[in-house]
């Protein structure tokens, strides 16, 4: 259910009236809550989106607009204001049936709101298999699997992709680097590689290896080569692997498939991909090099695809890989790249383009970097990686819960500062907390509530509702909207504004307005409206992947 079926009639009865004034069809009719709650409950300027093509004063058009309005009973009052904004105050009764709608819709509430449909390949995360997630990795983790559940939730189909960069000059040198640690513990001399990767994981990596082969390569370590090297790279590479695929999951981030990059090269992929181009008259060779020629198609210059040495570069694998996806019936390609990738985006849209496909279907979300905070200064040093911090050890300080939450709680295309004091506190301080605390209070009154079972039919509260119940109510209305504007905007941090604002106004309504008690129509109507918003507060938090606890 997209949205609460009262709200439809009622903006379907404002779009009939401004047909009726205008003569205008196919009208988009707009309801959000004024400014202030003074000005009424719901208002639209759908006078002024109206008024260049109807050529008349939109307040003029307001005016008559607003007259229609009057005869309906769920309105109270209506008033135009400011250069044509219709304000509206309405019943109880229809809060109430609007309410009654949220309960009816239960998870279903706020769904089904993407118009096309689209089957969406959706990559993030992309490890090396040199080294353990980094907190960046992690934003790019909680950000993407957040974004296929609301993708999901809204009504496209989502296949989420993590592409392993396990290939070529950086394998090597990882392998190098946990083999000289492992000649470390079998008495050989280490012969650790220039610029290669350290820190405790490495020494992890070659215990694991030797508890598995024990003294076998004795001797043929320092340094490694041929089989030997590329042994330590690819069985090092795979423990990496999977203590990744282990912390992801214990970040509860879904992945469908790991796409290995090596597997592009060892099925050919990479060479076809690069012979298609030349063949398409799209790389020529220039100064020993084979360049794409991808200023043809928008970059901003030619991109280097074979060196002089022979060497394919990663935008060879890049032709490969996304001609791969693209080739897979899907509608849209949305990649999740860190904020180094931004130069990316024009060469990946020229490769598709030289490669047959709508380079249009390609979406890059640049991921902007993040700094942890902790006693007002930079944390950088991480124990174990010897560089940056990991994604483990972040879940380790402040969990799960809050390490989803905070990483999207500002948008991806902006630096984050993550306070890990902040994040740590067990406090209405604390956004996440602050979240759950209300649905844990929602899961309290109905604990008390004697009707609590019983809310599928509220009546209307005697008189009139309380301005707390009221904005409660508009902002669990605002719920459908939120949603399909995170999904149409690639924002997850939407739907962690959204429940931030949806949990103060419960908080205000709780501290306002007794529950249980109360006259029996009161009563009822406050049952359905905090069960409506327990609701939507759980199915959000899910979106996020972050628990709705019943108790804090």
């Amino acid at each position: 259910m997209s949205e609460a079926s009262h709200i439809r009639i009622l903006r379907d009865a404002i779009g009939e009236a401004a047909r009726q004034v205008t003569g205008a069809e196919d009208i988009r009719v707009e309801l959000t809550p004024p400014a202030s709650a003074d000005h009424g409950d719901l208002a639209t300027p759908v006078a002024m989106t109206l008024a260049k093509a109807a050529r008349r004063n939109p307040r003029e058009i307001a005016g008559e607009i607003a007259d229609r309005l009057r005869e309906r009973e769920d309105v109270i009052d209506v008033e135009v204001a400011g250069p044509g904004f219709i304000n509206l105050r309405l019943s109880p009764r229809w809060f109430a049936d609007s309410v009654a709608d949220v309960v009816a819709a239960g998870e279903a509430y706020g769904a089904d709101g993407a118009v096309p449909a689209e089957r969406i390949l959706l990559e993030y995360v992309s490890p090396n298999p040199t080294g353990p997630l980094h907190v960046g990795h992690a934003r790019q983790a909680a950000y993407g699997d957040a974004l296929g559940r609301i993708l999901e939730f809204v009504g496209h189909t989502v296949t989420r992709e993590a592409y392993v960069n396990d290939y070529g000059r950086q394998m090597e040198v990882f392998g190098a680097a946990v083999a000289a640690a492992y000649a470390e513990l079998i008495g050989d001399e280490p012969v650790p590689p220039e610029d290669g990767y350290s820190g405790a994981y490495i020494a992890e990596v070659a215990a694991r290896l030797h508890q598995e082969a024990g003294d076998r390569y004795r001797g043929q370590v320092s340094p490694p080569t041929g089989d030997t090297l590329d042994w330590f790279a690819t069985r090092g590479g795979a423990l990496m692997l999977a203590d990744i695929q282990a912390v992801l999951e214990r970040a509860r981030v879904r992945i469908d498939s790991y796409f290995s990059e090596t597997t592009l090269h060892r099925e050919g992929l990479v060479q076809k991909g690069v012979e298609a181009l030349v063949q398409g008259g799209h790389a020529v060779e220039r100064e020993g090099a084979l360049w794409f020629r991808s200023s043809e198609f928008g970059d901003e210059k030619d991109r280097v695809l074979v060196r002089a040495n022979g060497v394919t570069t990663y935008l060879a694998a890049d032709v490969a890989y996304h001609a791969n996806k693209a080739d897979r019936g899907v509608d849209r390609l949305i990649d999740v790249l860190g904020a180094d990738h931004h130069g990316y985006i024009a060469r990946l849209k020229a490769l598709l383009a030289a490669t047959g496909h709508d380079p249009e279907m390609l979406e890059v979300m640049i991921q902007q970097l993040v700094s942890l905070q902790e006693r007002g200064e930079s944390k950088r040093m991480s124990k174990r990686a010897g560089t940056l911090v990991t994604m483990e050890e972040l879940l380790d300080d402040i969990g799960v819960d809050a390490l989803r939450f905070f990483l999207v709680d500002r948008s991806h295309d902006t630096a984050l500062d993550l306070d890990l004091d902040l994040a740590r506190e067990q406090s209405q301080e604390n956004p996440v907390y602050y979240v759950q605390y209300a649905h844990a209070r929602c899961v309290n009154i109905l604990a008390k509530a004697a009707a609590a079972a019983d809310v599928a039919d509220p009546v209307t509260p005697p008189g009139d509702l309380d301005p707390s119940e009221r904005e409660l109510v508009t902002t669990l209305l605002a719920w459908p909207a939120a949603v399909a504007e995170a999904a149409a905007r690639r924002s997850p941090h939407r739907v962690a504004a959204y429940l931030r604002d949806l949990a103060r106004d419960l908080h205000a309504f709780y501290h306002r307005c007794r529950v249980v008690g109360e006259a029996p129509e009161v009563q009822v109507f406050r049952v359905a409206l905090t069960t409506a918003t327990r609701d939507v507060l759980k199915g959000g938090l899910a979106l996020l992947a972050v628990t709705a606890p019943d108790r804090m």
